[in-house]
């Protein structure tokens, strides 16, 4: 079973990785992996497979009010057992710290590693739809450090309770991390404290979150190996493509979008126009991080694999 990390180290050949989202509860798997398939022939490395906070609700029954989780995206494990079964391709869970436990954190990573799970992108998560703030759970982890250490005293064979002669775990640990910072921290020399916090406690390698513009990714690994942070850095791209994009991706990413890209859509006098100018923009971006000399790249598809195949054709020039 490869690691991400090990591959880094061992191919001189550029990374691509893929990022999926678990269809909502009461849809079908078929439409995410039918969506995998065509990008199947760019033969990436791994596939990430996204988790999510549930999101709790309050019912009244009988006078008495009851919180519940309405689980809308299940499935993160199963999907990964999927992925490795069909394609062949490591799959990388992301394990978020809401809504664990750090008992429940470890019934999961032991699950995983029975599993044969080499990969974890280890994730603090947002909060939950509705909830205007993280909050962990009663004796969770408040950051993604927390769940990173961990992971590596579970690596150490360390178990939350003391256990005669146990097994240690062999995941390869990633992280995220925010060009533009985290849209909670003051400032990106914060952030970047807790990032390094993050490698410190044991995570081997980044992804960032998306970005439009070449130029901060640059200043932000600058600022990165400023800090003492020595770890690769994975570019994350999503393609841009049409109007909507313009305010749905700011707005819940908390991203900023260059005046290039913006007018390019906005002055598209179709969608089909917009598709391909966003595209194009796309592209550029990830010729110029291939030539500034990336370890590789990772594209958010989010379940729409049209535009990510659209931009792959275009950098890698390879059609199914």
């Amino acid at each position: 079973m490869t690691k991400v990390i090990d591959w880094l180290n061992q191919n001189k050949k550029l990374l691509f990785s893929l990022e999926i989202t678990p269809p909502d509860r009461g849809k079908s798997m078929d439409d995410i992996l039918s969506g995998i398939d065509p990008l199947m022939h760019f033969e990436p490395q791994f596939i990430n497979v996204t988790y999510h906070q549930p999101h709790m609700v309050y019912e009244e029954k009988d006078n008495v009010i009851t919180r519940r989780p309405r689980r809308k995206k299940p499935g993160t494990v199963g999907i990964c057992s999927a992925i490795k079964n069909r394609f062949q391709v490591e799959p990388v869970p992301h394990l978020i710290c809401g809504s664990f436990n750090r008992y429940e954190t470890e019934d999961t990573l032991i699950d995983l590693h029975f599993l044969g799970i080499k990969n974890l992108l280890a994730l603090r998560g947002d909060p939950p739809p509705g909830q205007a703030r993280y909050i962990p759970e009663k004796n969770g982890h408040q950051y993604a450090s927390q769940l990173v250490e961990q992971i590596a005293q579970l690596n150490r064979g360390k178990y939350l309770d003391e256990l005669e002669d146990p097994f240690p775990t062999n995941f390869c640990i990633g992280v995220a991390a925010y060009p533009e910072k985290h849209f909670e921290s003051p400032n990106l020399q914060k952030d970047l404290f807790y990032l390094k916090n993050k490698v410190d406690m044991g995570a081997e390698y980044i992804i960032t979150q998306m970005f439009f513009d070449f130029e901060i990714y640059k200043h932000f690994v600058e600022k990165a190996r400023d800090m003492g942070i020595h770890v690769p850095i994975i570019p994350g791209l999503k393609p841009l493509v049409s109007k909507k994009q313009l305010f749905d991706i700011p707005s819940t990413f908390h991203v900023n979008i260059p005046v290039e890209l913006v007018n390019l859509i906005e002055e598209s006098r179709t969608p089909e126009q917009a598709f391909t100018q966003g595209v194009r923009y796309m592209a550029r971006l990830a010729e110029q991080l291939i030539t500034y000399g990336v370890p590789g790249l990772h594209v958010f598809t989010m379940g729409y694999g049209r535009s990510t195949l659209a931009l792959l054709e275009m950098v890698f020039g390879k059609k199914p």
